[in-house]
């Protein structure tokens, strides 16, 4: 059991991995990372096996200790040449004693819905929680069948924007600064929490990395000439993923963004991607208005989980009594947050993107 930080070696060891994906990378969790976090990769070779965990590691204040979280976005284990039957029993040891050794008192990660084997690594490793579904595209499918499962309201929509729009690959600096401005008025407008504001130098390095693969796509309105909106979208591995995007307040009443995801749709499955992944709705819930706006694309879902795991229940009881949050264990039971002594009060939990999507 090793810590990587070096990005070279990060990389080679996401080589060997069988299923990965841009949330996974070095670039990706330095971008990501926020004040006082480390980045790291978890590495654990047994033979030919291999299994490797990212992560962000945080001091926990006024003590010795640490925990670690993820960073925004799919993330959890990776590996390689597991096998069908792999006992994780191994594996299962080494990391506990590593996690000990280094003082990390609880561990978060939101997991990957299209990496097949997350489970069966962290089985007996606290605990997998079910956050609800993503709403998944098939683009193995033909661009005629894919329609099919499109909602009769939505094709309607569609039809509109598309008489109203123009769609631009926004790979300029012009566009990204009116994008980002466009997305923090969004987020200010739907009252987000402070975890969705992203610095500028966060967009930029994100668009530039090669492990990341972003591209940034944009609506302009015909008439006018004017950015409507646009969205962020990564394409790595066989999946496509709707990362953020943003609507002009003015442009919210026929929304663009039905529009860019079928435009990306299309695309990426004439480049032979496998998978496009619209994400769930807010706090992985699948009742609420940005849900059933995806789900309007397709009813193939995927599962979204979270694993949280109390390494050591002893320093973490000690933190909650410092929180003088008794009655911990109960109050976690189903919660949205953890830990709960980072903050009993808001979700540590937040697992969806929230796309600012608008009026439907």
């Amino acid at each position: 059991m090793r810590i990587i930080e070096d990005r070279n070696a990060w990389g080679e060891v996401l080589e060997k991995c069988e299923e990965t994906d841009f949330y996974h990378t070095y670039d990706y969790h330095h971008i990501s990372k926020k004040e006082g976090e480390r980045p790291v990769l978890i590495v654990s070779t047994n033979d030919e096996k291999l299994v490797a965990i990212p992560l962000l590691i945080r001091e926990i204040e006024g003590t010795t200790w640490k925990d670690a979280t993820s960073a925004y976005g799919y993330v959890g284990p990776v590996s390689s040449k597991l096998g069908a039957d792999f006992n994780n029993e191994e594996f299962k040891r080494s990391l506990q004693v590593f996690l000990r050794e280094n003082q990390v008192v609880s561990v978060f990660s939101r997991l990957h819905p299209y990496i097949s084997n997350q489970k069966n690594i962290l089985k007996g490793l606290g605990q997998i929680v079910s956050h609800g579904n993503v709403v998944n595209i098939d683009l193995t499918k033909s661009l005629e069948e894919q329609k099919k499962q499109y909602s009769k309201r939505l094709k309607t929509y569609i039809n509109k924007e598309s008489k109203n729009y123009q769609i631009l690959d926004g790979h300029c600096e012009k566009c990204l600064d009116t994008f980002i401005a466009t997305y923090c008025e969004n987020m200010k407008r739907v009252l987000a929490q402070p975890s969705y504001f992203f610095g500028k130098q966060y967009f930029y390095e994100l668009l530039a990395s090669p492990q990341i693969n972003a591209q940034l796509v944009v609506a302009k309105h015909k008439e006018t000439g004017n950015f409507a909106g646009g969205g962020i979208f990564t394409k790595n591995n066989g999946i496509v993923q709707y990362h953020l995007s943003g609507v002009k307040k003015e442009y919210v009443h026929l929304n663009p963004i039905k529009l860019l995801i079928d435009h990306v749709r299309i695309q990426a499955t004439k480049e032979g991607f496998a998978n496009f992944n619209l994400g769930g709705g807010l706090g992985g819930q699948n009742q609420d208005s940005l849900f059933y706006f995806k789900s309007r694309f397709s009813n193939d879902y995927r599962e979204f989980c979270s694993w949280q795991y109390v390494v050591d229940e002893k320093k973490y009881h000690d933190l909650m009594m410092q929180k003088e949050t008794l009655d911990y264990t109960k109050k976690n039971k189903g919660a949205c947050f953890f830990p709960l002594y980072r903050d009993a009060t808001s979700p540590e939990v937040e697992i969806s993107q929230i796309n600012c999507l608008g009026n439907d």
